[in-house]
Formats: C-alpha cells, structure tokens, sequence
C-alpha cells in the first residue's frame, strides 16, 4: 500500500499542471474552473538515496526507478476537484471533494501565490494568497465541526448522566478521518478541555475540530507560480507571517517541472526530477535557449522546480515517514533480484510492523529482524530508522 497524497486548490492555479508535471499522466489543463472534474489518481515518486552502493551493487527495482544512486519511489497523488468557497455546505462538487479528500493521507494545496486568480478561480491581479490558504482551512475547519457536533449531540442523548467516555463516541463518530479513541484523548486534553462536552463552549469546540483537522489533514502548502516577481514578494510576507507557522510551504512552478520533463523525453535536456540544475544536450532555438536559461535560473535559485519538494515534504517532514529496504544475509540479493524493494513506512514503524506490512504470513512467523549493515539482530520490537536494510527472519514464507 502506498501513501496517498491529495492534491488540492481553487481553479486555474496550475494544479493539473502540478499533477501533470508529478505523474506525466494526461490531465486536461486550462484556466477556467472544473478543468478537472473527477478525481484523478496518479503515480508520482518521493526520493531515497538507495542503499545498493553501500553493498557495491546495482539495484533492480521492481517499481519506481533508481538513477544515479537516487531510488524514486511510487506514490499515489489524487488530484482532487470541486474546492470553492462553500465546499462544506455542497456548494460546487462540495459533497464529492470532502469524500475524496478523505481518503488521502496528507495534503499538497497549490496555490496560485501570483495573485492572479481571485477566490473563485477567475484572473485578476493584486489577490492576496492568503485568502486561498485561510479558506481551505476554514472549509476543512468547518466539515469537521460538524462531524464533532453530531458526536458530541449523539453522545449527551446516548450517555446523558452516565460515566461513559467522551473520546470513545467521538472516535467513532470521526473514524473516517483516521482518528481513535487514544488520539482522540490525547487532543482534547491538549487543548485543556475537560473529558465532558458540558464544559465546552462553541469556542471550545471549534477550536478542538481545529485541532483534529490539523492532526489528521496535515498540509503542505505548493506556492505555484513562484517564478514571477509577484509570487517572490508575496513568498517574503506569508512565510514570515506567524499565523501561517503550523504549514510547510515550498516554493514552485509546475510550469517549469513540466517543461523540463517534456525537454527531457524529447532529448533536449539531460533532466532527474528534483534537481537544481540540467544539461542541455540537444539543438535548441533562441527562444528555447531563453526559456531553458529562465528555468535554469529559477531551479538554481529555489534548489529546484518545487513539484518534487512538496511530494517530499508531505511524506517526510509532514507525515514524518521513513524508507525501508528489505535485505538478505548479505544486505541485498534474493532469488528475485537486487534491492527490489524499498517500502514507505510509518515514523516509530518496529521490524514486526514492516514484517506485516510486505505480508501477513511473515509477520505471524516472525523471529526477529537482522541489520544487514552492522549484521547485528534486531528484535520484532525495535524501533526502525529512515533508509534501515533489515532482513527478516520468519518461520513462514509469504504466500505466492
């Protein structure tokens, strides 16, 4: 299974061109609203140094591709449609883009930092990014609360008097956003409630759907566009804004991601997504030289088109999860071939977790795990480490 990410924004601010750019898949682009009317899933790929070189071999990746030492890895981008203001209420395709958000696992917001696209999607000028990014959150904010009320109502008619547990019912009221009772705990007394809904105040409540939108919905923040002068000043003020201090923001133009992968196929460029700089190795035209040279300059200055940043910082620094190589004695071979696998894990994932995680047989029989760098062993409950090669030792074989 791998990660889904949820690629959201308003019209017309290049979020198909981001997703193009991310997967090369065949989207329809245009700057009118609901270009993209379905959702779309896609395969893009998050970055890991592989660890073949380390064992002196040459890795045969069963998916993904490893070029130069660098392991790029699937995972699944939903391009989502539908976000305008009112998305809550089932304004535009409202009810279907809450439904489709819902099953990602952390956000990428494109947002035009240009300003020239206003609220609904339509050219403008002088827009101030930060309407987009409040409103999203206010849409997300606001779909919570009202899941948390229908709880907390559901709860004070099921229990009233009674000495069951608030975290309980709306656990089980909010499941769909992958939340249980421990967490749910954990975020309510964090807030400094008390474990009774008699002593919230809306206030209270608003703020504790807040809360749980931002533990379960986390967000990074794709400021598109960013090679214009209107985007770099509008860059300079949000990300100084402390209100803004709970999201991660990365810099980008999908434009450019996706000229220089289309410059790459045709042989023009020498290209790997994520890079800071490319090689021109084909014949060009003054006016492609021009726009290569603008490219050129913007990856150099912003370490890259931003597209593949934000599909790392979402898996990384966001959702905090780590790559794992399953390995043999010798840290690499199987019958199957060489580092063929590289799996995206859960941060605090132990050597029972991966075990089930390639397949339910190997964690039943699991033994212990084996570090194929130092060769030392490693019990089912240690705790693994970003790009760890752990053999696994089991009693029994996962199914063919």
């Amino acid at each position: 299974m791998s990660y889904r990410i949820g690629l959201v924004g308003k019209p017309s601010v290049g979020k198909s061109t981001f997703f193009n750019a991310a997967t090369m898949n065949d989207v329809p682009e245009g700057a009118y609203p609901f270009t993209t009317i379905d959702p779309t899933v896609g395969e893009a790929y998050v970055r890991v140094d592989c660890a073949a070189p380390e064992f002196d071999e040459t890795c045969t990746p069963s998916v993904g591709v490893c070029r130069e030492g660098t392991r790029f890895v699937p995972v699944k981008l939903v391009d989502v449609a539908g976000l305008v203001p009112g998305a809550h209420e089932g304004r535009g395709l409202g009810n279907q883009f809450l439904t489709d958000l819902n099953e990602t696992d952390v956000l990428i917001h494109v947002v035009d930092f240009s300003g020239k696209t206003d609220i609904e999607g339509e050219a403008t000028e002088g827009h101030d990014p930060r309407e987009d990014i409040d409103f999203l959150e206010e849409e997300l904010d606001a779909w919570y609360l009202d899941v948390l009320a229908k709880g907390i109502e559901k709860f004070e008619t099921r229990y009233q008097g009674s000495e069951a547990a608030i975290e309980e019912e709306l656990a089980e009221q909010m499941s769909a956003f992958g939340t249980d009772k421990d967490r749910m705990k954990r975020t309510i007394l964090a807030q400094g409630l008390e474990l009774n809904p008699e002593t919230w105040d809306e206030t209270d409540k608003a703020e504790l759907a807040r809360e749980i939108r931002k533990r379960t919905k986390p967000m990074v923040i794709a400021a598109n566009k960013m090679d214009t002068p209107e985007a770099q000043a509008n860059w300079d003020e949000i990300t100084a804004d402390p209100d803004y201090d709970h999201l991660s923001f990365v810099p980008a133009s999908a434009h450019a991601e996706k000229a220089l992968k289309n410059a790459d196929d045709a042989g023009v460029v020498d290209y790997t997504p994520g890079d800071d700089a490319f090689d021109v190795v084909g014949d060009v035209s003054g006016e492609q030289k021009a726009g290569l040279d603008q490219i050129g300059e913007f990856v150099a200055e912003y370490d890259g088109t931003g597209v593949q940043g934000a599909l790392e910082a979402a898996v990384f620094d966001v959702l905090d999860c780590i790559a794992v190589f399953p390995g043999s004695a010798n840290g690499s071979k199987d019958e199957k071939g060489v580092f063929r696998d590289c799996f995206i894990l859960p941060e605090g994932s132990t050597t029972e977790d991966f075990a089930y995680h390639i397949h339910s047989d190997i964690g039943e029989g699991l033994l212990h795990g084996t570090d194929c760098r130092s060769g030392r062993q490693v019990g089912t409950d240690s705790e693994l480490s970003h790009r760890d090669v752990i053999e696994l030792v089991s009693t029994k074989q996962a199914a063919p």
